[in-house]
C-alpha cells in the first residue's frame, strides 16, 4: 500500500529512543524526512545518522527540551530552516510515581509542560506552516492511562487526560486548514524504560526481568504480551498517511485489549 508519504517531512518529538525512534525509522520507511527531536544530543544525532542512512532520507537532530518555552522555539526554528513541515508527531514524555497527598506543585507543573504544553507550542508553531504547505497531520501520544489510570502515577495520568482533550480541540480548530489531528492511546509497548523498571524491581529477587515483564502481560493485556514499539510506530504512521484522511478528532487504543471497557 502506498502511503503517500514520500518527501514529506515528520517532526517527531522523543525521537532519539523507544517508540520515537520506532515512528522516526517508520516515517523514514516510507521516503519522509525526518526532524528528530530529544535533549540527549549525542545519541540523538546518532540515531539520526542511522534512520538517514538506513532509508536514504533527509534527517535533522534538534537536540533541545520540548518541555520548555525555549526548547519549543528552538525546534519551531530548526524546522522553519529544514523547509517547514507536513507532520507533527507529539511523542515526548515520561512515566510518574506518586501520591495526589504528596506530590508536590512542581511535580505537577513539570508534567504539565511536558504532556500538555509542548503540543499547544509546537502546534502553534508548526500548524501555520503545514497550512502553508497545503495541510498535514498532527498527532499525539497519549496513554491508556488517559482513560483507564494506574493507581501508582496520579499526575501522569491527569496529564494525558489532558493532553487527548487537548488533540480533540486542536483538531475541530485546524481542520478547516486541511490538518487533521488525531491521538493514539498506547496500553503496554516494550520501551528500554519498562525494561529498565523490571531490572531493577528483580535486581534482588534473582533478576527475572523476562519474567517479571511476562507477569504484567498476562495481568493487563488479554493478548498476553507487550506490544514493540514498531507495532505501534506502523499504526502511528498509517494514521498520518493520506490512506487516513477521513480520521479526524478520533482517539485510538492500540493495547493488545487491555482497555477494559466499550
Amino acid at each position: 500500500m502506498d502511503l503517500g508519504l514520500k518527501n514529506k517531512v515528520a517532526v517527531i518529538t522523543g525521537a532519539s529512543v523507544g517508540i520515537g525512534l520506532a515512528v522516526a525509522h517508520g516515517f523514514a520507511a516510507e521516503g519522509a524526512h525526518v526532524v528528530m527531536a530529544a535533549r540527549q544530543g549525542e545519541r540523538l544525532s546518532e540515531e539520526a545518522k542511522g534512520v538517514g542512512s538506513k532509508h536514504g532520507v533527509r534527517t535533522l537532530p534538534v537536540a533541545c527540551d520540548v518541555a520548555t518555552p525555549e526548547g519549543a522555539a528552538a525546534l519551531i526554528a530548526a524546522v522553519e530552516k529544514f523547509g517547514g513541515c507536513d507532520i507533527l508527531i507529539n511523542n515526548a514524555g515520561s512515566g510518574s510515581n506518586e501520591t495526589i497527598m504528596e506530590a508536590p506543585d512542581s511535580k505537577w507543573q513539570d508534567y504539565w509542560e511536558l504532556h500538555v504544553m509542548a503540543a499547544v507550542r509546537l502546534a502553534r508553531g508548526l500548524a501555520p506552516m503545514m497550512k502553508r504547505r497545503g495541510g498535514g497531520a498532527i498527532l499525539h501520544n497519549a496513554s491508556i492511562c488517559a482513560v483507564q489510570p494506574l493507581w501508582y502515577e496520579p499526575i501522569y495520568n491527569v496529564t494525558k487526560a489532558a493532553l487527548m482533550m487537548f488533540s480533540k480541540t486542536l483538531a475541530n480548530e485546524v481542520v478547516k486548514d486541511n490538518i487533521r489531528v488525531n491521538c493514539i492511546n498506547p496500553g503496554l509497548i516494550l520501551t528500554p524504560d519498562w525494561v529498565k523498571t523490571a531490572k531493577q524491581l528483580t535486581a534482588n529477587s534473582g533478576g527475572d526481568y523476562q519474567g517479571y515483564l511476562q507477569g504484567v502481560a498476562d495481568e493487563h493485556a488479554p493478548i498476553k504480551r507487550f506490544g514493540s514499539p514498531e507495532e505501534l510506530a506502523n499504526f502511528f504512521v498509517f494514521l498520518c498517511s493520506e490512506r487516513a484522511s477521513y480520521s479526524v478528532g478520533s482517539t485510538y487504543f492500540v493495547d493488545g485489549g487491555m482497555l477494559k471497557a466499550v
